[in-house]
């Protein structure tokens, strides 16, 4: 069976030209051979694509003709550079982007090549070096947006309209393995945090502290995003760091701070383990342990702080005072002493856990734990020998989190605005979509500038 398949461009003057890119003798009776091949595929989109580009290009060039003796005062004009503004298509941009912040660099190239017809010299370090482009470009448009958070009188709150319901935004942190880099060794931090409004979609964000200089502004964008307003509750659950209690406060007027209840019982199980290994050497001094472990628990868990505070320094006056042979002794009493600190610090977060349970409010940031896992766990391979930069992992976490919330898609319809968003296009679990769908990476654009002598 021959196949031919031509392509027919039509110009503004309703000039045709057809012209044959592929011919193909395939058999019609093996499994394998019916349809195109992906090579084959790529051979017709290459094809394609380089007359296409070629009319595009030659039509734009014609509109912007120009004298080129003497008298313009140049011997030599490329008209395309106009057009081409940048090396690489949007949409290839975007694709590298997206699928580099789901997988490793070089699978991404690997990926890549067995789908489309891209350049051999696309490497590990190109698409590196463009998802790091697309970050900094991203992080520079936040610098031009005003700031609008800040702005307004509790007066003018008061006439705004009722909020469409509350923001519940979770904050936590991970750990990166740093590269032995002078003034970076060792692991760094990262903040991870999800914004769950009631009736929209939920947003992730993420960030290393050291390299952003402006992190609450970063969060308070991502809520105005999501139409966030001044008379609007909004809910902040952390675990009570320091970094994470900086970002915040002062966002919105009505804003919330609860310590998380999650790292309130994980403190407490630590101390519970350790009080059940000084049962093998001191059964009573390790029953008062437990009962006053129990006691400041449920103190806790329903807010009574009047007793919940004191019982905490009764806790660390009791481990002081027992005298056993067990190993562990001494890291029982850092532990309570780190945990009365921790209490009494983050007091005015601790609410009535019990009455928001009960009204089904959150108490936790489990939601978080999971954007962590997601977030940091499936790309940054902390239980590999994978060491990051603080710089690159930052530019690599902005597109991370807006590929796995569906908002990459609509970054690049503000900077292209031709380029269509499909809402359906991107979901929070992008690699089960199908395969990717057919873009042109654009090696040399010199290659088709057009020099009038």
């Amino acid at each position: 069976m021959r196949i031919e398949i031509s392509l027919r461009i039509t110009t503004g003057d309703a000039a045709c030209a057809d012209e044959t890119v592929l011919v193909l003798d395939k058999p019609y009776d093996r499994l394998e051979a019916i349809g195109l091949s992906l090579e084959e595929g790529k051979t017709m989109l290459a094809r394609v694509q380089e007359r296409i580009v070629a009319a595009q290009a030659g039509a734009f060039a014609d509109e912007r003709r120009c004298c080129a003796c003497d008298c313009s005062g140049t011997r030599t004009v490329s008209p395309l550079r106009e057009l081409f503004t940048e090396r690489i298509a949007p949409e290839m941009l975007y694709l590298q982007t997206r699928w580099a912040s789901l997988v490793s660099y070089g699978v991404t190239v690997a990926l890549l090549r067995d789908v489309l017809p891209v350049a051999r010299t696309l490497n590990p370090e190109t698409v590196r070096d463009q998802l790091h482009r697309v970050a900094e470009r991203a992080d520079a448009d936040l610098d031009d947006v005003p700031r609008r958070l800040a702005e307004g009188t509790p007066r003018d709150w008061a006439a705004l309209p009722p909020p469409e319901g509350e923001i519940v935004v979770g904050l936590d942190g991970g750990y990166v393995r740093g590269r032995e880099k002078r003034g970076e060794a060792g692991n760094f931090e990262v903040l991870v945090g999800r914004s769950m409004p009631e009736d929209r979609d939920s947003r992730s964000f993420g960030f290393v502290a050291t390299v952003d200089a402006e992190p609450r502004r970063r969060l308070q964008e991502l809520l105005a995003e999501q139409g966030l307003q001044m008379n609007q509750e909004i809910t902040f659950l952390t675990d009570g760091g320091d970094t994470v209690r900086a970002m915040a406060g002062e966002v919105a007027p009505f804003a919330d701070h609860i310590l998380d209840w999650f790292h309130i019982t994980m403190r407490l199980t630590v101390l519970g383990q350790y009080v059940r290994g000084l049962a093998h050497h001191d059964e009573d001094g390790a029953g008062q342990l437990d009962w006053l472990l129990r006691r400041i628990k449920g103190l806790l868990w329903h807010g009574n702080l009047h007793e919940a505070v004191p019982s905490c320094a009764d806790l660390v006056e009791m481990v002081l005072e027992i005298d056993s042979a067990y190993a562990s002794l001494p890291a029982l009493r850092k532990a309570a002493a780190e945990f009365h600190g921790y209490i009494a610090n983050n007091a005015d977060a601790i609410p009535s856990y019990a009455e928001r349970h009960r009204y089904g409010e959150r108490v936790s940031t489990s939601f978080v734990e999971a954007t962590v896992n997601v977030v940091l766990g499936k790309r940054f391979a902390k239980r590999q020998q994978m060491r990051w930069s603080r710089r690159g992992a930052h530019r690599l976490l902005q597109t991370r989190t807006r590929t796995l919330d569906g908002s990459l898609r609509s970054l690049f319809g503000r900077w292209y605005p031709d380029m269509a968003v499909d809402p359906e296009a991107e979901t929070e679990a992008p690699l089960a979509a199908g395969p990717p769908q057919a873009f042109w990476y654009f090696q040399d654009m010199e290659g088709i500038a057009l020099e009038v002598r």
